[in-house]
């Protein structure tokens, strides 16, 4: 790390200019509110409200629907009906709405000035464009409702999207939502395994699926895993088969004529006209799996009204959306961050972009690249990737124009200062807030999110996110945030996007979410508010490291080992030790001017003890060339982990380079 970066990691690095601050939607909320500061904005919506008979979270849910213009058929008898306690509570329960009105059919009426704005840029890997207006999409997801509707598909059942990253997910996923079905998005990554446990799990009677898309270059197949997957689940009757590469159309791919039908063929030429259906606040609107990187995949289980007005507000307020902007959000439909993007930049009348394919393909620059061509001006992207992308080289930046962006985002995991510094000041040229969010699938959104008006420290996540009621506990479930003691994140109150439960029942949700206090829901996540009064994340709390009875973050580790500048990356994994319980082994993909040495697996040692303290030292330092990691970019501990002990490595579907294990077994 520079001497100028490594001075500046406790500092507050970004200040929003007064012109900025005001200009932003949030700032607009605050003014209609008589509200006077960020402090008093998240007082007044999680807190009490003075002369109100309700807390403030209520008070804010129930602002927000007229706020943000969010269209309900027929009006909620109550903001929330939680009689059942906070794990079961009922959001604007008597209201009727259907999330695809919101999301397309308004802003592609007739009388609408957004009729032709641009709802989807699509860039393809080869570098083809797409664009696709809310006409447009209005009439292809009504030829998705038509044809679900053909097939027998109605409210409450299920319909999975196993499709590559094109235009058609959009219309597949507002089309469920028009006829009343749930939506179960697979990661188009996933194996036969994995994709069978959902569409088994889900049951799922119709799947869209692809002939398959590219991938750094290569066509990569997708028909031949869903037929596989469908073979050892069970329950597709009828599976639509989206053209991408040419293959289906060319008869090159496995083809059952009593189960097969081709896209062109059947949505394609059905009716592109459809009475979007009228449904209450908590019917299912989507069923999205967690990665299963700690067990079995749960079903979470999301509702219209939650989803839509969680994803509404959080692009809204904290990604500062404006009606001229192009959002881009490195993911996949499978993962809640497609979705999430999808429904809160639509729910405005927005322009989202989409990508197909890799970060670097054919050049690290693909993203820089896309960003000048696009203008695109929120971009956000896991810290894993950006820390892949560093290691490239400043070069692949310059000669982009990147100033069009307005607002960085990131999500997935904790950052290193390093990483977290070079993304602001390269890619965002020091005057770019980083909106670095955490929450997750379960809540469809975001505990912590900075707002774009507050200053920012590297690697925070800002604070509470607007109307969630979060706090940081110690075991015995008492507040240590204003100690500024380390402890857990949890939420003493629900929000509309709160999981419905879960889709294998109640006896698990509750198990996982809400046994470890009386009425806390427990994230799992370790979390830190500072003397300044920002909140971090230290990494998952059941992947502490317990060295000699002292807990620290995987994380942690990694960020410490970072600190030295020959680390370009780090993971940290823990394995039994004799002496100490637990001892913390090290992989590190070097920069590329750095010699692999036993005097660096020294340095980076004495690096990380002299962060963290000498009991946290690492064992092992071990040099390799690349993690695995998921699509999205995650680093798979669990795998490097595995592979350590010699255990078996168990379901790896969702890694997309399974052969680097090999490197990470040679390892010495």
């Amino acid at each position: 790390m520079s001497r100028e970066r490594e001075r500046r990691t406790d500092d507050v690095v970004y200040h929003p200019s007064r012109e900025f601050v005001e200009s932003t939607n949030v700032w607009e909320f605050m003014q209609t509110y008589d509200i006077d500061d960020y402090e008093e904005l998240i007082e007044r919506t999680t807190g009490e409200v003075e002369e109100e008979p309700r807390s403030g979270v209520t008070w804010f849910w129930d602002e927000l629907v007229d706020y943000l213009g969010i269209e309900f058929d027929e009006g909620y008898d109550a903001v929330r009906n939680d009689a059942a306690g906070p794990q079961f509570t009922e959001w604007y329960p008597g209201g009727k709405l259907n999330a695809a009105h919101n999301a397309v059919d308004r802003h592609a009426a007739p009388d609408s000035e957004r009729r032709n704005t641009v709802a989807c840029i699509w860039e393809g890997e080869p570098g083809e464009v797409r664009e696709l207006t809310y006409h447009e999409l209005a009439k292809q997801s009504n030829r998705v409702a038509n044809y679900l509707e053909s097939r027998g598909v109605g409210a409450g059942d299920t319909v999975g999207l196993y499709m590559p990253m094109v235009p058609e997910v959009v219309s597949i996923l507002y089309g469920c939502f028009k006829v009343g079905a749930i939506a179960v998005p697979v990661f188009s990554g996933f194996g036969v395994d994995a994709t069978a446990t959902r569409i088994a799990d889900a049951e799922c009677s119709v799947l869209f699926t692809g002939d398959g898309f590219y991938r750094r270059g290569s066509q990569v197949t997708l028909k031949e895993t869903a037929d596989a997957a469908i073979e050892q689940a069970g329950h597709v009757e009828h599976t639509v088969v989206y053209d991408r590469l040419g293959l289906a159309s060319d008869g090159e791919i496995p083809w059952d004529d009593d189960r097969d039908e081709h896209w062109a063929a059947t949505v394609g030429e059905a009716d592109a006209d459809y009475d979007t259906k009228s449904l209450d606040s908590n019917q299912e609107s989507m069923l999205l799996y967690s990665s299963g990187t700690t067990g079995t995949p749960k079903g979470i289980v999301h509702t219209h009204a939650g989803a839509l007005m969680q994803a509404a507000k959080e692009v809204y307020f904290g990604m500062d959306l404006k009606p001229s902007d192009r959002f881009f959000w490195v993911s996949d439909i499978g993962w809640m961050m497609g979705p999430w993007t999808l429904l809160g930049t639509h729910a405005h009348g927005g322009t989202v972009v989409m990508y197909e394919g890799a970060p670097d393909h054919p050049e690290p620059d693909r993203f820089w690249q896309m960003i000048d061509d696009h203008g695109i001006t929120q971009f956000g992207i896991s810290p894993t990737a950006i820390r892949a992308l560093r290691k490239r080289g400043d070069e692949w930046i310059e000669g982009h124009d990147l100033s069009s962006l307005r607002l960085l985002g990131s999500t997935g995991e904790p950052w290193d200062p390093e990483s977290w510094l070079w993304f602001h000041e390269e890619v965002g040229g020091g005057d770019t807030p980083i909106i670095n969010i955490s929450g997750g699938t379960e809540i469809m959104g975001c505990f912590l999110m900075p707002m774009p008006i507050t200053p920012l420290k590297p690697c925070t996540l800002g604070g509470p996110g607007l109307g969630m009621d979060i706090d940081i506990v110690n075991h015995e479930g008492e507040s240590v945030a204003d100690a500024h003691e380390r402890g857990f994140l949890v939420a003493r109150d629900s929000c509309p996007s709160m999981t419905k439960s879960l889709w294998s029942g109640d006896e698990r949700y509750l198990e996982e979410y809400w046994s470890s206090w009386d009425g806390l829901w427990d994230h799992g996540d370790w979390a830190q508010k500072d003397d300044d009064g920002f909140w971090f994340l230290h990494g998952r709390a059941d992947d502490a490291l317990n060295v000699a009875g002292r807990k620290v973050g995987p994380a942690e580790v990694e960020g410490a080992a970072m600190e030295h500048p020959a680390v370009n990356q780090a993971a940290a994994v823990g394995v039994p030790d004799d002496t100490t319980g637990t001892a913390v082994v090290l992989y590190v993909v070097p920069e590329a001017d750095a010699t692999e040495s036993d005097d660096l697996r020294a340095a980076i040692r004495d690096t990380v003890g002299t962060e963290l303290g000498k009991p946290f030292r690492p064992r092992e330092v071990r040099f390799v060339d690349a993690f695995p990691k998921t699509q999205s970019g995650k680093i798979v501990r669990r795998a490097i982990e595995a592979v350590y002990r010699g255990e078996e490595l168990g379901d790896m579907d969702s890694i997309e380079n399974p052969d680097v294990l090999d490197d990470i077994a040679d390892a010495r």
